[in-house]
């Protein structure tokens, strides 16, 4: 079988040198070429710019930055190449630029790459359901001291697998200026920023007399460059169309 062939986009940032170190290690995959302003040799052809990529592949993984969405959009859709988006903090524009792309290219995008988390999200929503109103849900993360982002992506995936059980829900992210009772329909969202601390995310469902925590913690970036490969095996040779990793695991 030939490899799948991988342009990657932010290959010096902490996950894109995770996806790089993990298609070097495994058959199947290979980079053809990294795109990254900040430049750096690397061993497969890098650019600066998506605009001087020359080489030809089967997918492109994206791990630079949400700001990058406009530009990686269009390269990708002039090329019909399919797109992995593994970066965070999307603004509503630009989360609509994506879904109006899939509409011609297979884009597959997660707040989270990990297995694990995918299977949580499962395991939440189940949760919430069985549980009912008469829980109260917050949620907790940890990531270490330069995560730009808070709450995390992830975070958010959690809270919104808790709302699509609840949709009246409200998320709320502080409580240090609201001097009430907590309400029925609130979830908390509370962040922590500390040393090298990769991902950390619990679930608490707070009952009378009971609580029941669900959790997942990451050892390392490599299972999240894992996730990257597993949904660019999948996206490869799709129809057009907005996939997340969900769609990835199922299979």
């Amino acid at each position: 079988m030939d490899k799948i062939r991988i342009i990657l986009s932010g290959y010096r940032g902490r996950l894109g040198s995770a996806v790089a170190r993990a298609a070097e290690e495994r058959d199947g995959f290979a980079v053809v070429c990294g795109v990254d302003p900040r430049g750096g040799e690397e061993g497969f052809p890098t650019y600066s710019s998506l605009s001087d990529v020359t080489e030809d592949a089967d997918v492109l993984i994206d791990a630079s930055h949400h700001s990058a969405t406009a530009d990686l959009l269009a390269f990708a859709s002039s090329r019909r190449t399919p797109v992995v988006i593994c970066t965070t903090g999307h603004t509503e524009d630009e989360i609509d630029m994506i879904k109006k792309a899939s509409g011609s290219i297979p884009i597959l995008k997660s707040r989270n790459m990990s297995v694990g988390i995918n299977v949580l999200l499962d395991l939440v929503r189940r949760a919430a359901a069985a549980l009912g109103d008469e829980y109260d849900a917050e949620i907790v993360e940890a990531h270490h001291r330069k995560k730009l982002d808070a709450p995390s992506g992830t975070a958010l995936m959690l809270a919104d697998a808790v709302k699509d059980v609840r949709p009246c829900a409200e998320y709320i992210y502080s409580r240090n200026e609201r001097r009430q009772e907590r309400g029925d329909r609130e979830i908390g969202i509370h962040s922590i920023r500390g040393g090298t601390i990769v991902g950390e995310h619990s679930v608490i469902f707070a009952g009378d007399d009971e609580v029941i925590t669900i959790s997942h913690s990451a050892g390392s970036r490599d299972l999240f460059a894992s996730g990257a490969l597993r949904a660019a095996s999948f996206l490869v040779g799709r129809e057009p169309g907005y996939y997340t990793m969900a769609d990835a695991v199922s299979e």
